[in-house]
Formats: C-alpha cells, structure tokens, sequence
C-alpha cells in the first residue's frame, strides 16, 4: 500500500497496523482475482467518476479507492481505526433500524461490511450496495458470495443513483460523510428523500462531529482530504434541510455518531407527520452478526 510523504501515518501507524495484518494472506487473495476483468461487471460506461473522488488519496492510499490496492487493504485495516470494535459500531447502525423494510440501499457501501449486516438482519429484503468504486464492488461480492448472501452491487454515484423515487424504505451510508465534501454529503442526502418511500428512514454512520471538532490534529493522520470540513459540520442540519423530520443524532462511543431522519407524511393541514413502522422484536442470535465482517479476507 502507498502511502503519503511525511505523515504520522506513514512514519508510525502504517507500519504498527501493517504488522498485525497478514500481508502474505492478501497477497494470494489480490494475485488470485483479475481485478480489471472482474471491474468491468460492474463498471457503468455512463458513470462519471467525480473529481472529489478521483484526485484524492484516502486513507494514504495512493490513487484513493479507484484501485484494486484498496479494495485487498481497506477490511484489515479499517478494524483497527474503527474504537472500540468495528463490529460494534456498525451493529448500533442496524439496531437503531425503526422501520420494517422490503428494499435497503447501502449507499458508499465500499466492500460491503455494512451491507452484509443489513441482509442478514433482514434476509427477506432486496438490498442493494452502491459505490464509485468497481474495485471495491469486486470485493465485496466476494463477501457477499463467500457467506451465501443475495446482495445486488451498483456501480454509481450515491448523490445520483439513477434509481426511481420512491423505491425504498430504508437507505444507509456508513463511514461515508467525513470522505465527501459537504456540499456533497447534502446532495445524498436529497437524494435519500427523493429514493424513500413515505416514512422510510435514513441513517448516516460516521465519526462523530464535535469530537472532530475538539481533535483537529487527528485530521492530519489518515489523509483525509475533507474531515475538517465533515467535522465542522453537521448532518442533522443537512438531514432536515433536506425535508427528513423526527431528526436525532446518537453518540456511538464518543467517537462516532448515528444520525437518523424519517421522509415524514403531509396530513391535510400541511403540517408533517413522521409514521415511523416499528420493527418487531427480533431475538439477538437472529442477527447472525459476523464475528469481524471486515476482516475475512477470502474471496
């Protein structure tokens, strides 16, 4: 993995992450897939890849998400950045779920760890994960294909998807927000209200803002071109500028936030009404949660 000139990640971060991930492991997966043949299943000709996107590195990686580098990197290494447990942190995601739904679009769904969760939360929704990047759809349908899960990947902008209105009841981004500018993230965010159905809901998992706000000196660790400006703004003023109501940002262990919105229902005098469809219990084995999604590495 290249990473950028002179930055605490690549003088001492990189290299302790890089001890504990099994390289020699990664090495067989990436020399076992003809990434640029397994791309273009997923490639969309009509896809215009943004220059937000394009120009960046993410993470120190050069090139940023549009090589295959890091689609084989992101899962090891996202395990260790991600307080206290990865795995935690995504599952306060599906446990703040109020609604019972038939479509879920996982929105920068990258190699899917979020997506996998989803499904098997609710195996009898069509959930669908969208990203700019092929390469990272080549992995995550390996996941998705490793663990017997009917999940559709979309090569596509999660700002506009090119879906129809109305078609979903619940739409997801995890850790997607603080790697896009803001005027961006307040694109997906209309885009989200245009996408759900009447009470559907959204759900945006990411760092938490005022945190952010109080440890400027992290921004300068992982090459993320645009947390400042994530971090100096806030989600639940986009969410409700987009139109979404019962608007609610939880803290999800002092360094991340879950922030939620529902596309509410004009009554007859105008006003809002959020009908929010309440899940039923579900027992917590029914979860089937993996043990760590972004860490299995087989194809």
């Amino acid at each position: 993995m290249a990473v950028g000139k002179n930055t605490i990640w690549e003088r001492f971060l990189s290299p302790v992450i890089g001890s504990l991930i099994d390289n020699e492991r990664l090495r067989r997966y990436a020399d076992s897939v003809d990434w640029e043949k397994q791309s273009d299943r997923f490639r969309r000709d009509d896809v215009v890849i943004p220059a937000y996107y394009s120009s960046q590195n993410f993470h120190g990686i050069s090139g940023g998400y549009l090589n295959y580098n890091a689609a084989i990197t992101y899962d090891p290494i996202t395990q260790y950045v991600t307080p206290p447990n990865e795995t935690w942190v995504r599952q306060e995601l599906i446990d703040a779920i109020r609604v019972k739904p038939r479509r879920i679009l996982d929105l920068g769904c990258g190699t899917a760890s979020t997506t996998l969760m989803l499904k098997q939360a609710f195996p009898q929704a069509e959930v669908i994960g969208l990203d700019l990047s092929p390469y990272m759809l080549v992995r995550a349908a390996h996941k998705a294909e490793s663990t017997g899960l009917d999940i559709k990947f979309s090569h596509g902008k999660a700002e506009a998807t090119g879906f129809p209105a109305n078609n979903f009841d619940l739409v997801t981004a995890s850790l997607l927000f603080h790697e896009i500018p803001v005027t961006i993230s307040q694109a997906i965010l209309q885009e989200s209200f245009r996408l759900l159905r009447v009470g559907g809901q959204v759900l945006v998992l990411d760092g938490n803002q005022k945190a952010l706000r109080q440890l400027g000196w992290l921004n300068d660790i992982f090459e993320e071109p645009y947390i400042r400006e994530y971090g100096a703004g806030s989600v639940d003023a986009e969410m409700g500028a987009a139109g979404f109501t019962a608007v609610n940002t939880k803290n999800v262990w002092w360094v991340h936030q879950i922030t939620t919105g529902i596309k509410a229902i004009f009554v007859a005098d105008g006003t809002k009404h959020s009908n929010i469809r309440q899940c039923e219990p579900t027992a917590q084995e029914d979860f089937q949660i993996f043990p760590s999604p972004a860490f299995d590495t087989t194809a």
